[in-house]
């Protein structure tokens, strides 16, 4: 027989066990929810980024990327392979656009803009996101947004054709604002040819990274060369800015032949008539010593502050892919500084670079930041961001910008220049010869930098920048004004016919006929 006082015993132990088991579930339940927030919330991106992780790239390319736009109209797109990396990128003109979208590639990565812009392309970027902090705490990502560049087709067109596959690059930047119009390099390639995973996919990264020519390489940004005569325009501005020069067409007293400083070496000259010729005879026809010298009279901290106004020594230039450094010695005896200022010794630039100075003459001395991408957008079409239009330095004086233009108008007119002169327009520009190898034997490059305004517009059009290092041709028949003007003329006339202004001018019919 229970008795009461063992029945009310057996309750009070069962409640205390059943309330000992509740603590112990609210325990756990603790537990489990203060691990969950430290896996999904402490080291969530630790755990993101182990290489272990398959998630991260399957999430990647489950959806389509974002393009890439010219004039409005991608040149990028995405394919279904229905494979576990679902989405594949493919690229229209993919040779001609290469130099600009560069590639994105499920096995090696991106480059260029796809890298530069993968946050939008890929749909990561915070921009794209409804709230503030919205990916971080949803884990999730936005339909992948757009890029538009500033790449106008005519002239990356004209570019790419001009230089007909041989090796070399083109840049035209539109002075006044500093959007890229082309950027080319030569030979290219087909990116879409790196975007999937395999065999296929590992042949084709083998074939052209070994290929000689160097097809991925992006000689317009990534590659410098010795710039050659057409530094002479920065020396020219560094002469003028510092009073070294106060009339271009007086006598400069030069020499003919010029010692280098220090040496037994006399510097040539390939023009004639150079001999105590004016700063505009040596900039027309290209005298050597005469440029030499009024480096070595600046001197080298005056040139080391004129280059970099113009972007020399610049390691963060971005467009927004990054640039390479374009050199100009800081520390130099004055025989190397002669060589430097005419564009040889150690001196070396980017294409991009060398458009910056043509655009900076053509826009009164201010530089303005070179940009190729024009805006971003969600994927519905809504801007996400804008780039502005930005100074980059005051390069020179604007009686000086003035004074070279008139300069470089008579390079084209009746000097070196003379095959990028365009009927109905005003083109200014600078030939360069740039030796290079051991004791100068390589084959050597041809440059033209150069700028174009129709006669009745307010300011240039474009300014322009080319080399091409043409391996394939004898060396007696490569000059700047022979190989690379011919080029710089059809992409600054493409320039011209885009921008309007009754360009080209109209004939008549006895001409015509």
């Amino acid at each position: 027989m229970t008795l009461p006082q063992d029945l009310d015993l057996a309750r009070t132990g069962g409640s205390r066990t059943i309330r000992r088991a509740a603590a112990l579930c609210l325990v756990l339940l603790v537990a489990l929810l203060v691990n969950a927030a430290r896996v999904q919330v402490f080291q969530a991106d630790r755990l993101g980024d182990n290489a272990a992780n398959r998630r991260p790239v399957l999430a990647r390319y489950a959806e389509p990327r974002g393009n890439i736009l010219v004039a409005g109209e991608p040149v990028t797109a995405s394919k279904d392979t229905g494979q576990l990396l679902r989405y594949e990128r493919t690229y229209t003109d993919g040779p001609l656009y290469a130099p600009v979208t560069g590639y994105a590639s499920q096995t090696y990565g991106t480059t260029l803009v796809e890298n530069a812009e993968d946050g939008i392309l890929s749909g990561t970027s915070p921009l794209l996101a409804p709230l503030p902090f919205w990916n971080d705490i949803s884990r999730t990502r936005q339909p992948g947004g757009n890029v538009v560049t500033t790449i106008e087709p005519a002239l990356q067109q004209a570019a790419y054709r001009g230089l007909a596959g041989r090796r070399g690059a083109v840049v035209a930047v539109e002075p006044s604002t500093g959007r890229v119009l082309a950027l080319v390099s030569s030979p290219s390639y087909d990116p879409g040819v790196l975007s999937g995973t395999g065999s296929e996919v590992a042949t084709a990264w083998a074939r052209l990274n070994a290929a000689p020519a160097k097809p991925m390489l992006n000689r317009a940004i990534r590659e410098t060369y010795p710039p050659g005569s057409t530094f002479k325009i920065v020396t020219a501005a560094a002469a003028l800015d510092s009073g070294v020069v106060r009339d271009v067409d007086a006598p400069t007293g030069t020499p003919d032949p010029y010692l280098l400083p220090g040496t037994r070496t006399a510097l040539p000259n390939e023009a004639t008539g150079c001999r105590d010729a004016s700063l505009a005879y040596a900039i027309r026809w290209s005298c050597n010593t005469v440029m030499a010298d009024l480096g070595v009279k600046v001197g080298l901290a005056g040139m080391v502050d004129a280059v970099r106004r113009f972007g020399f020594n610049d390691p963060g230039l971005r467009i927004p892919s990054g640039v390479a450094r374009s050199n100009f010695d800081t520390d130099m005896t004055l025989d190397q500084l002669a060589l430097s200022a005419i564009g040889q010794y150690d001196t070396a630039a980017t294409p991009l670079q060398m458009a910056m100075v043509s655009a900076a003459v053509a826009n009164g001395g201010e530089l303005a930041q070179p940009h190729l991408v024009e805006s971003t957008t969600s994927a519905a079409g809504g801007v996400v961001d804008r780039t502005a239009r930005r100074a980059y330095a005051q390069a020179m004086k604007a009686s000086t910008a003035a004074q070279l233009r008139k300069l470089m108008v008579g390079v084209v007119e009746g000097g070196s220049g003379r095959n990028a002169r365009i009927e109905g327009a005003e083109v200014g520009g600078k030939t360069g010869t740039a030796q290079h190898g051991v004791g100068n034997q390589g084959t050597p490059y041809a440059w033209f930098i150069g700028w174009a305004r129709a006669r009745d517009a307010a300011r240039p059009a474009v300014a322009v920048a080319v080399v091409v290092e043409d391996t394939s041709a004898r060396r007696e028949d490569i000059s700047g004004g022979g190989s690379a003007a011919p080029i710089a003329r059809s992409v600054m006339e493409a320039a011209l016919a885009a921008e309007g202004r009754g360009w080209p001018p109209s004939r008549s019919p006895e001409r015509d006929g």
